[in-house]
């Protein structure tokens, strides 16, 4: 594959589509969904290729740009289940009539590195070597990328990465898309950037998948609302206006930004990102369903969100046996602002020459209590009589039944007072300290994708109605600052800022720019710098920082992203 910064990725055009198997929105398309469309006009249109010459050479260069795993037969699996959805389902046609049965099961994904580290020679495990980008394959920006994998504590570096250009086109109802037009009018595009890791848990595959789709989902999200962007007079009037001059209760409509349609964009991209949506079609299966539907909260969620086409997809995942759940940190830079969304506890920071700007925060279960106690009070059967939802200083015993003790509840701050119950030596909903804090005992985090099949240890208790996959995006306008040579974004996992606080990042950020000013490729010696500090050295069998505190032991991912030469297209 040619290197990402050889040219532009246009998902719109007509080439890009070709290989990423971005459908067009033509009339016979229309009835499905944006991923059915995907799926389905990257089968029709490799069919009508497959004579022409060069076929191969071409899907090689325009597979999708993203990275993750990067493997070919998640889409394949998409195309399998959507051309029998298309036919009606696995076992009816249209009409009624009987139809085949589903063929033999997907296979799983495979496991794989980000693309753009491909070709990059693998290290022995026990070495835990860092591994980079390198000049023969840069990055968008000149950014760098450096990852290293775990202290043994898993098979696999659950960690994923990807990054891409995006082509945003304005698509207007009812318009066909003719390929060769689109190929000649480049002016039709508006491009952004995309940066994103993916934090795995319970096995790599949540995080491949993500990797593959989520830029996906982004750039369809901002085709839909690009109007309200590019337009003079947009839908809405997003600038306000009085609407009726008669009525006081229309005066004037809320005041809305265009950068407010990019949020709305990522948000609604993160809750329908294929990995998110698999929870509501995998409670869907056959033998989910009473268990579902005895919850009130599982009831109202299925009336809401499900449709015919869910079941066949819950089974589909079923039978690649796909489980576990990522964290998701992406950055969209795009119209002169750069966007970040955060579902997790990876962080991201403008490391600038005088501060450090924040560009998200971390979702655990600690600083989401409240939202998911709240949860736990409007729906207890969630935690099916086996958790309490009060927060205590301590896990109870059975002397302090009767005893006066500090609590906390869904709508406090600060703490109260309450006689123990019998009923509060139950385990607690969010119990632990720190890295510690664990959601139903089982989860360190609480927003991420995926988890759809995730449930307590020895119970029937699911933990997924208490995660959320929507993000906070932060904002940063490039045209209130003045960005400087050394002005960079670092994104990474959690594995670095286990050890590792901002001001030490931007200390070392700071300090290795200045010394290697004339390097041409000094993004990415310091990504690796970076993870080298967060892994530490190897004494005996433990991992050793230079101050002597125990150094991380998880998978470390970390984007350097320079902002001073950024692209303006």
């Amino acid at each position: 594959m040619a290197p990402l910064a050889s040219g532009p990725l246009c998902f719109g055009s007509a080439a890009s589509r070709a290989g990423n198997g971005w459908a067009s929105s033509t009339g016979r398309f229309r009835s499905l969904g944006p991923t059915a469309r995907t799926a389905l006009g990257r089968s029709h249109r490799e069919e009508r290729r497959g004579r022409a010459a060069g076929r191969s050479r071409c899907r090689r260069s325009l597979s999708p740009p993203g990275g993750g795993g990067g493997h070919s037969r998640g889409p394949a699996m998409s195309a399998d289940w959507l051309r029998r959805l298309r036919r009606g389902g696995p076992s009816e046609r249209p009409g009624g009539s009987p139809g085949p049965g589903p063929g033999p099961p997907p296979a799983a994904l495979g496991y794989r590195r980000p693309k753009f580290l491909r070709g990059v020679e693998e290290s022995p495990r026990d070495g835990r070597a860092v591994r980079g980008t390198g000049p023969e394959r840069p990055l968008p920006w000149g950014a760098g990328y450096a990852e290293v994998i775990n202290a043994e504590k898993s098979e696999f570096n659950e960690d994923q990465a990807a990054c891409c250009q995006i082509s945003i086109r304005r698509r207007e109802p009812g318009m066909e898309e003719d390929e060769e037009w689109l190929i000649l009018c480049s002016t039709q595009f508006l491009t952004g950037y995309y940066w994103a890791l993916f934090d795995g848990h319970g096995g790599p595959e949540a995080a491949i998948i993500a990797s593959n789709y989520l830029h996906y989902c982004i750039k369809q999200k901002l085709e839909e609302v690009v109007g309200g962007i590019t337009e003079a007079h947009p839908p809405m009037h997003l600038s306000g206006r009085c609407v009726c001059d008669s009525d006081p209760q229309f005066v004037e409509e809320k005041h809305i930004h265009a950068e407010d349609l990019v949020v709305g964009a990522l948000e609604n991209a993160f809750q329908e990102c294929p990995i998110c949506m698999l929870f509501w079609f995998w409670i869907s299966a056959g033998r989910h369903k009473a268990a579902a539907e005895s919850s009130t909260l599982a009831h109202v969620t299925l009336q809401i969100h499900l449709n015919p086409q869910d079941e066949v997809i819950g089974q589909e995942m079923e039978a690649t046996n796909q489980t576990g759940g990522c964290t998701a940190l992406a950055a969209l830079y795009f119209q002169g602002k750069l966007y970040v969304a955060n579902a997790g506890d990876s962080r991201a920071i403008l490391v600038l020459k005088d501060n450090v700007v924040p560009m998200s925060c971390e979702f655990t279960p600690q600083t989401e209590r409240q939202r998911i106690q709240h949860l736990a009070f409007l729906f207890p059967k969630l935690l099916d009589g086996e958790f309490t939802r009060f927060e205590f200083p301590r896990r109870l015993k059975g002397d302090d039944v009767g005893q006066k003790v500090l609590y906390r509840d869904y709508f406090m701050e600060g703490w109260g007072y309450k006689i123990v119950e019998k009923a509060d030596l139950k385990y607690p909903l969010v119990h632990g300290h720190g890295k510690q804090a664990r959601l139903l005992g089982t989860l360190a985090v609480s927003r991420g994708l995926g988890d759809h099949q995730l449930k307590v240890i020895d119970t029937n208790i699911e933990v997924k109605p208490f995660l959320s996959c929507i993000p906070k995006v932060n904002v940063f306008d490039f045209a209130l600052h003045d960005i400087k040579e050394d002005d960079v974004l670092i994104m990474a996992t959690d594995g670095l800022w286990d050890v590792l606080c901002n001001e030490e990042v931007a200390d070392t950020v700071r300090s290795f720019l200045a010394e290697n000013r004339t390097d041409p490729h000094r993004f990415s010696e310091l990504a690796k710098c970076l993870v080298c500090r967060a892994r530490g050295k190897k004494r005996g069998h433990q991992w050793i920082l230079d101050d002597s505190h125990e150094a991380s032991y998880d998978d470390i991912s970390v984007f350097v992203i320079p902002l001073h030469n950024r692209d303006e297209d």
